[in-house]
């Protein structure tokens, strides 16, 4: 018989554990650096370099609530992702000012799989902390959103831009959540943007084996910062939280995420907004991470009817739901924005309009 030398075995154990040591978990690798391997990388904490503009979000019943235990309904809108506005040149604290200044008090950043799998991890939380140190000299909030569409149970996702695997997401939320620990800016993460089987094509998973994918990745979440608030949404692309009634995350201080667009339901759409996920705002907090509106375009279910948008945003005043504007864009629709002069669209001027208080609620 051959003879194995324990010397490798030893040299490898005993540099995991010093990976491990150095950041708590295994470090997360990006591509330009997988060749060296047995050097731990790990990620350093973010380091604030502003006073703080903004306290700690927690959740408190039905409600999100600041550090005074005041109650706060968010409304924001949607950037574009990060590693897009940096390749159009546009990735600047400018953009955020502009923002502040149409009156929103949040802002959800869209990472996409395929940007962090192409920038590197390393790289892409460069951008994220360039974010957050605007947001933090603004007075902002942020939400982090995980931007894939599909099923993460068997992996089918939409397109090449949302593919990921769980390991992955994962892996992304433990990053997340240790380099934002304790950064009140960064009060949110939406765990997984739009969850579907898209009639079957994406194969098949239940709301009892979502729900349970959702609570290990909130247990992860947790195990690193438990100031954060993960966000949770249901399936038919974020809409249908109808399951929640019965079989709630278990999990305290979370909240749930819906997408209402206008081609989800037809007029009078707000009893069906009831039963589809309004019922949740009575007992849990809610937010709207995207809704929008276009008055033309090849997508039937963001066409404006002329009574989509004050319906919505009454709706939403009603049951002190949250929300977030899909998208501060010239280009992704529906957009908010028809030019970098920052030029508002039709749906950018109303809910610019509600952002400064010009709308009149009934």
């Amino acid at each position: 018989m051959k003879k194995i030398s324990v010397l490798p075995v030893v040299l490898l154990l005993f540099s995991i554990c010093i990976s491990e040591n150095s950041f708590g978990q295994m470090p997360t690798l990006s591509n330009k650096n997988k060749s060296d391997w047995w050097h731990p990388i790990g990620i350093k904490p973010y380091q604030a370099t502003k006073a703080k503009h903004v306290g700690f979000i927690s959740v408190k019943g039905k409600s999100f609530v600041d550090e005074n235990g005041k109650e706060i309904v968010f409304k924001g809108l949607s950037i574009s992702d990060p590693d897009k506005l940096k390749k159009d040149g546009k990735w600047s604290k400018k953009h955020f000012e502009v923002i502040k200044s149409w009156g929103a008090n949040i802002v959800r950043i869209p990472v996409h799989p395929i940007s962090v799998q192409q920038r590197g991890i390393e790289d892409y939380l460069k951008l994220l902390d360039e974010a957050v140190s605007w947001s933090e000299d603004l007075g902002l909030y942020l939400i982090i959103d995980w931007h894939s569409i599909g099923n993460l149970r068997t992996e089918l996702l939409a397109s090449d831009a949302y593919n990921t695997t769980k390991k992955e997401t994962f892996s992304f939320w433990q990053t997340i959540a240790a380099h934002y620990k304790d950064v009140p800016t960064v009060a949110f993460y939406e765990l997984f943007n739009e969850p579907t089987i898209y009639d079957g094509k994406y194969g098949t998973c239940t709301w009892g084996e979502w729900k349970l994918m959702m609570e290990e990745l909130i247990d992860v979440v947790y195990a690193y910062n438990k100031k954060a608030i993960p966000l949770v949404a249901g399936f038919n692309w974020a809409y249908d939280l109808t399951p929640v009634k019965d079989h709630p995350i278990a999990r305290e201080g979370i909240g749930y995420v819906v997408h209402p667009y206008p081609g989800k339901r037809k007029i009078p759409r707000e009893p069906k907004w009831d039963v589809d996920f309004g019922f949740v705002a009575d007992k849990y907090p809610l937010i709207a991470t995207e809704l929008g509106f276009m008055n033309e375009g090849e997508d039937e279910n963001l066409l404006d009817d002329k009574v989509y948008g004050p319906s919505i945003v009454n709706y939403f005043h009603q049951k002190k739901i949250s929300w977030v504007v899909w998208v501060f864009d010239p280009v992704w629709v529906p957009q908010m924005i028809k030019n970098w002069d920052y030029e508002p669209t039709a749906q950018g001027a109303f809910f610019k309009d509600v952002f400064q208080g010009k709308f009149k609620y009934k």
